[in-house]
């Protein structure tokens, strides 16, 4: 019979614990707060905006279903939904990959183009007003070594290295 080894539990400390509920509180408001600017003024989710804005930065305006999912961390599955519903808008269109018969390309259309065009502007003066205007320039700092600290153990491959920049390339 197999016997179960004690593994001692690292609770958080009274600091950790309260930065840990600030954080997941703000993970949980955040969200509904930039879907509800996109929906009213540009009849996108956020994560429709997301996979618009990956596109539009994209070479071509076109990326292989696979590497876009990659880059919103969807699956497979939740992006081939969306991607539809932007199909549906006219705002993306398919394309099989050349290199790959059996894959398939996302394309911005022109249409998709103007939509996120139209659509920044809100969503980047929501983002500022909601995050960056409540924190001093040395905030904005320790926020991006505190993401990039998350990020590389939460993407410890870096499959998300297009979102954010090694600390090499910040200024």
């Amino acid at each position: 019979m197999a016997t179960r080894r004690s593994v001692k539990t690292r609770w958080l400390s009274e600091t950790e614990r309260e930065a840990w509920v600030r954080l997941v509180t703000v993970t949980e408001l955040l969200p509904s707060l930039l879907d509800s600017q996109l929906r009213r003024d540009s009849q996108l989710t956020h994560f429709e905006y997301f996979v618009l804005a990956m596109l539009s930065e994209a070479d071509k305006k076109t990326l292989r279903m696979t590497s876009l999912a990659n880059l919103t961390s969807a699956t497979l599955p939740r992006l081939s939904h969306v991607v539809r519903r932007l199909e549906d808008k006219g705002l993306v269109q398919r394309t099989p990959c050349p290199g790959d018969k059996r894959a398939s390309n996302a394309v911005l259309t022109r249409a998709g183009q103007a939509a996120i065009r139209k659509a920044a502007p809100g969503h980047v003066t929501n983002v500022r007003e909601h995050v960056f205007d409540a924190l001093t320039p040395e905030q904005v700092d320790q926020l991006h070594d505190i993401a990039d600290a998350l990020l590389t153990k939460l993407d410890p491959e870096g499959r998300l290295t297009a979102l954010y920049a090694p600390e090499a390339t910040r200024g």
